[in-house]
């Protein structure tokens, strides 16, 4: 038996999981496919891809290709380690003989407000403050046993199901006032989306009138009937996962293998579905908004369980080759990468930056993904060469443990 520490710290890079950092680093990377629309172009063409711009051809093809494997998959791979991460970090203090709660729920106060500056002073997009508010709640069931914490996770998640299932059962009986007003958001006029692109044009200050109800609404009503019980309930499954070792590298490869099958065999059909019958319903709001978004809500988790299961075989296989290494930066670094890319793209598409907000196409946005994936990919390793923490883990941690860490790397 060691002697416990006398108080908790961060975790050291030698007790790090490199799986997790690679999974990590690849949901960090992942997640920017999705995000540079809300970037690039008005808010309801995130999800209407009629809303806004040219949806035929190129544009077509990369909208289906994002949607097929991108679109909540990688949000959804990131719940998971998130959730991982909690049963990380609470049953090491635990096991060193120190009570969790008060270091787990500094830490998650402290990422409510840096989500909340992010949202406010930057981009509306913020998955940050939900994530914390979820981990609150958390926290409760961390040691519950893998198979309950499943069993909770998809209990947790059936509901936000429910809620889409009953408000569509429900639509034919709204008010007239309401079905329309439903029909308004999902495919706005088209002066509101020109108001809207005008207004990110501009300077920071005329950007607040849109982006302060944008962050409100996606931090109340969005959070309250989807993130909470998507992002809890996966998260609830990673600590699961994580408790059985599968996303430690620890599990068989033959468990990496069903893994990646059974993901994929489930949930890329699943998906496939749900894009061809958003286009058949030609994005209608009330098939889109409702049933149709069910199909990736589930095909989601089973295709990011596959990209675990694909992931960790390449990892402990060696494939991955140096591409591991690299990965894994930005898996360390994936809050400061997260935000760096925020800032990156504000200031290239909002106007007090280069002002390219509603003028660049999805071919364009793609060429935006694989530079700043190339810078990521490139500038996190040689940080890291000389330094512990990437900036923003850094100020984090030293919030969280109250008093300033050491930054320098003892190597570099």
């Amino acid at each position: 038996m060691t002697q416990p520490s006398a108080e908790a710290a961060p975790v050291r890079r030698e007790e790090r999981y490199e799986s997790l950092d690679v999974l990590r680093g690849v949901a960090i990377l992942g997640i920017l496919v999705m995000n540079i629309q809300s970037f690039s172009m008005p808010m309801a063409a995130y999800s209407n891809p009629l809303t806004y711009g040219d949806f035929s051809g190129i544009n077509r093809w990369i909208w289906g290709l994002s949607y097929v494997f991108a679109a909540e998959k990688f949000m959804t791979l990131f719940s998971i380690l998130f959730g991982a991460g909690v049963a990380l970090m609470t049953s090491r203090l635990e096991t060193r003989g120190l009570r969790s709660a008060p270091t787990h729920y500094r830490r998650m106060l402290w990422l409510i407000l840096i989500g909340l500056l992010h949202a406010y002073v930057f981009w509306f997009g913020d998955i940050l403050f939900a994530y914390a508010v979820c981990a609150l709640w958390l926290y409760l069931f961390r040691r519950l046993k893998p198979r309950s914490l499943v069993i909770l996770g998809v209990c947790v998640l059936s509901i936000g199901s429910l809620i889409t299932l009953m408000a569509s059962l429900s639509l034919p009986y709204w008010p007239e006032a309401d079905r329309a007003e439903l029909v308004h958001d999902w495919q706005p006029p088209a002066e509101e989306i020109s108001a809207e692109v005008e207004a990110y044009q501009q300077g920071w200050w005329r950007q607040m009138a849109f982006r302060v109800p944008q962050a409100v609404m996606l931090q109340t009503v969005v959070l309250l009937f989807f993130i909470l019980w998507k992002a809890g309930g996966l998260m609830l499954i990673g600590m699961a996962l994580y408790k059985w070792g599968i996303l430690t590298g620890e599990a068989s490869l033959r468990t990496y293998r069903w893994l990646a099958a059974v993901g994929f065999m489930i949930g890329f059909p699943l998906v496939i579905l749900g894009a061809w019958q958003h286009v058949r319903h030609e994005f209608a709001a009330e098939w889109s908004s409702f049933v149709g978004g069910t199909f990736n809500y589930w095909g989601s988790a089973f295709v990011s369980l596959g990209y675990v299961g694909v992931l960790c075989l390449l990892l402990l296989t060696g494939r991955l080759g140096g591409w591991k290494d690299r990965l894994a930066a930005v898996g360390r670094m994936a809050l400061t990468n997260y935000l760096l890319q925020t800032v990156l793209c504000t200031t290239l598409f909002y106007g007090h930056g280069f002002g390219l907000f509603g003028r660049v196409d999805r071919p364009g946005q793609v060429a935006i993904v694989l530079a700043v994936w190339a810078l990521q990919l490139v500038a996190s390793p040689l940080w890291l060469q000389h330094f512990r923490f990437g900036p923003a883990e850094w100020l984090w941690r030293s919030l969280t443990y109250g008093k300033r860490q050491p930054m320098r790397s003892e190597v570099g």
